[in-house]
């Protein structure tokens, strides 16, 4: 275990550069008492400049980004330097990311999916990766993903979404900011769906005013 402080007089790219490729990390961000949203029911009203500046970092080191559609949709997601990859059951593809200059942004769905021809459509069928029948394959989607190359792969969740591909052993890293901040009320944690038992070892740990910067490593089940 590293403990680090004062992010911003340390060389970030180098902290987070991935042990090996490929990797799949996920980031996250979190309120003291476990929130992953604030009042707005986004991340954005948590976050701070501490957070955007390892979430900048990530984004620079990423071949690819991997973001459940409800959480690009919710979120606000617009096209970004690096390609996007959308997971969806249902292969909705959000407002704000229809007409994207082609090749930036992707759909990962699967066969059943009720929105499969429009997202072919607003993509190109070339973008759009079937990977499953009645859900995605997330294992598949990252042999998919390295296999175009993308040996990086960066997940914005959300906590559907980490539940996911923890549980099926598709992550290497999770990357979490907690704020300091209580805001109870029902908003959702890091993680939801069905319970897990998966765990991590602190690799690093930076912290910046109170807010804490850490990267865990998951462990072999």
């Amino acid at each position: 275990m590293r403990v680090l402080i004062g992010p911003d007089t340390l060389d970030l790219t180098q902290l987070y550069e991935p042990p090996t490729t490929p990797w799949l990390r996920v980031n996250m961000v979190s309120t003291v008492d476990g929130s992953a949203t604030g009042e707005s029911g986004r991340s954005g009203s948590i976050n701070n400049a501490a957070d955007k500046q390892v979430f900048d970092t990530l984004r620079f080191l990423a071949d690819v980004i991997v973001v459940g559609a409800g959480t690009a949709r919710t979120e606000g997601y617009g096209p970004a330097g690096t390609p996007i990859v959308l997971v969806s059951r249902h292969g909705e593809v959000p407002e704000r990311l229809r007409g994207a200059e082609p090749g930036r942004v992707w759909m990962a769905t699967c066969a059943q999916a009720d929105h499969l021809e429009e997202a072919r459509e607003l993509l190109g069928e070339e973008h759009v990766l079937v990977l499953g029948s009645h859900r995605v394959d997330l294992a598949e989607l990252r042999a998919t993903l390295v296999a175009r190359g993308w040996a990086h792969i960066l997940c914005e969740g959300g906590p559907h979404l980490l539940r996911d591909l923890v549980a099926q052993g598709v992550a290497d890293e999770l990357t979490c900011t907690i704020v300091p901040r209580l805001v109870a009320g029902t908003h959702p944690r890091i993680t939801d769906g069905p319970p897990v038992d998966v765990p991590l070892a602190l690799h690093t740990l930076l912290e910046q005013d109170g807010t804490l910067l850490g990267r865990w490593l998951v462990q072999p089940g």
